[in-house]
């Protein structure tokens, strides 16, 4: 247990004996912040502004006291200590990541090795009075693709490779730049990134033979400033120090990610030659260290939308030391380089129909409609509800996370991950939820919990539905869905309105995201979310833009292509409509069930 600096600003002790750490807890501070500068992650789907109730712990007033029990849970977002203390989380704080494989993809993984970073293993002759040629030119001449400039970091280490290397060495090249030598023979790894709102995806790719070697994934650090995005860009705001732990905490966990990855395959991260890392407008803005401010507000414009091309080492990143990070350029609003990188990815499956539409669900969801060769693009944002966020028993899918809420015989059932005894529910989880108390009748379609059903309990002042024990489902996190859905749906009509569509009109309807692939799409059909289509028309394609972020960085002018397809879509800018205020509250309630149309 690792104690408090006793140099720290006035406070006291806070200890957590189930993660085996101490903190020292400042006296201005609350215990969500100061966890959140300790690194120690406490649920907290708000962001810490008291408005989720997500954050609860129980806290003793004397460290002499192993268990806390007795005492009562409290939002860790609305404390402050007056005296030294023992922590107990709640278990969906705690809970390991059952359900990490961000890599779920249902589209062909159609890797064609092209890669921007090229190997090329010399042999040099060697530095003599008669042939006093600059190391660097001696590279140069016996190029066979010509090269202009060296990296910086790759110069210095030149010459010492040269001659431990017996005037041998491996060439890392970029276009006209040399940007890393390397012993013959060593191994050259590229990494792709989903930089997601919720979850960071990473994969390690061998850029020589196309394998993808490795895949791990984790949350999102910056989920300790909010699970929204609007949370973190108003945290940014505040001071130039506000958007720095805000890009560095981004930062540190994408290099936790490929220090795992390259362990896992006995490699090390100096062999990282080149990246791709696609996020949302607001994800890559906040890594790249671009002003947000502008993007948290109408007209929602960031500081560019073009593709970017950067050194590692300046974003922070601990790879090999002239790796490029290439960020896909978006297409406008919080449509990112993400849905720029799903769409690349399905872009077989659109390109053959006349109407298709595209939608990534989650925090921030996005949406493309393509019709006869054109492409619009929309942002709704859905808030982290659907995910599990801001909703009162809700938790990343980990083990005892409720992943399936069915009826049988007239009783809920819930199914968790790992069979064990549920502690919340997760995004899939909620949806299954909402659809099974509409068909169960405890939900009307207004979306109010009925009191007279035996699965509603009354919590003090709150209706809940109880889902298995001590997990509930309340009056709020009904609303908290209702307007996700709401805002997604509205999204879609808007779009096909746009185009002079309908509903029925859409011959492929392409679900994509990590969460979209756990979800039951008849549960979604049923509480609105998505339209009543024949059930062959919809397509689960997972992680689509995980897919779409390999392929670019395994093929170059994949790269090209996804800047096609930015530059070819027209953004739409939905709040803005008239009509969009009067959908979004149509779509508010819930449809009469059931709305299925028959195949």
């Amino acid at each position: 247990m690792s104690a408090a600096p006793a140099n720290d600003a006035p406070g006291h002790r806070l200890s957590f004996p189930e993660l085996e750490r101490e903190i020292w807890v400042r006296e201005a501070e609350t215990v969500f912040q100061s966890a959140r500068r300790h690194g120690l992650r406490i649920v907290g789907a708000c962001g810490g502004r008291g408005s989720c109730g997500t954050c609860i712990v129980r806290i003793a007033p004397s460290p002499n006291e192993p268990d806390p029990g007795g005492t009562k849970w409290e939002r860790a977002c609305q404390m402050q200590l007056r005296c030294d203390g023992v922590a107990q989380l709640a278990p969906r704080s705690l809970a390991p990541v059952e359900r990490a494989d961000a890599d779920l993809v249902a589209v062909d993984e159609a890797l064609v090795l092209d890669p921007a970073v090229t190997t090329c293993d010399l042999q040099l002759a060697s530095a003599t009075l008669g042939d006093n040629a600059s190391d660097a030119e001696r590279v140069l001449r016996a190029l066979k693709v010509p090269a202009t400039h060296i990296d910086l970091l790759a110069a210095r280490a030149l010459p010492t490779l040269l001659r431990q290397g017996a005037w041998t060495l491996r060439v890392l090249q970029r276009g006209a730049e040399l940007t890393g030598f390397a012993c013959p023979g060593s191994r050259s790894l590229g990494l792709a990134v989903d930089l997601g709102t919720t979850n960071i995806a990473a994969f390690l790719i061998d850029l020589e033979t196309g394998e993808r070697v490795a895949r791990a994934g984790l949350e999102n650090p910056q989920a300790a400033w909010g699970a929204d995005l609007i949370s973190r860009i108003n945290h940014a705001v505040l001071s130039d120090a506000a958007a720095q732990a805000l890009r560095e905490a981004v930062v540190l966990g994408i290099n936790a990610l490929a220090q795992d990855l390259c362990r896992a395959v006995g490699a090390q991260t100096q062999h990282i030659v080149d990246a791709v890392l696609g996020g949302n407008t607001a994800m890559q803005h906040l890594l790249a260290g671009l002003p947000v401010a502008q993007l948290g507000r109408a007209p929602f414009v960031g500081a560019l939308r073009s593709a970017m091309d950067l050194k590692a080492r300046d974003l922070g990143l601990k790879l090999g030391g002239g790796a490029w990070v290439h960020l896909p350029g978006g297409i406008g609003g919080f449509v990112g380089g993400d849905h720029v990188s799903a769409l690349l990815a399905t872009r077989a499956r659109w390109q053959g129909c006349s109407t298709s539409l595209v939608m990534d669900i989650g925090t921030n969801t996005e949406i493309s409609l393509m019709h006869q060769g054109q492409i619009h693009s929309a942002s709704c944002p859905s808030g982290p509800a659907l995910e599990g966020g801001h909703i009162s028993c809700g938790m990343r899918a980990a083990l005892g996370a409720i992943e399936n809420v069915s009826l049988v015989d007239g009783d809920i059932v819930a199914r968790t991950l790992g069979g064990v005894e549920a502690v919340g529910l997760c995004g899939s989880g909620v949806l299954d939820a909402v659809a099974v108390l509409r068909r169960a009748q405890i939900l009307n379609a207004g979306g109010r919990l009925v009191a007279q059903h035996r699965h509603v309990r009354q919590l003090g002042s709150v209706r809940a539905a109880e889902l298995a024990p001590g997990v509930f489902f309340t009056q709020d996190d009904v609303r908290a869905v209702q307007l996700a859905k709401a805002a997604i749906r509205t999204g879609v009509e808007l779009l096909l309105r746009e185009q002079g569509l309908q509903e029925r009109d859409i011959e492929r309807f392409i679900i994509a995201g990590a969460f979209g692939a756990y979800i039951d799409v008849a549960s979604g059909v049923d509480i609105g979310l998505f339209p009543a289509l024949p059930m062959e028309r919809f397509e689960q394609v997972g992680n689509a833009a995980g897919l779409g972020v390999r392929q670019m960085l395994c093929n170059a002018p994949s790269r090209l292509l996804a800047a096609q397809i930015a530059d070819k879509a027209s953004y739409v800018e939905l709040s803005t409509r008239r009509e969009f205020q009067k959908t979004f509250l149509r779509h508010i309630a819930f449809p009469e069930y059931p709305e299925r149309t028959p195949p």
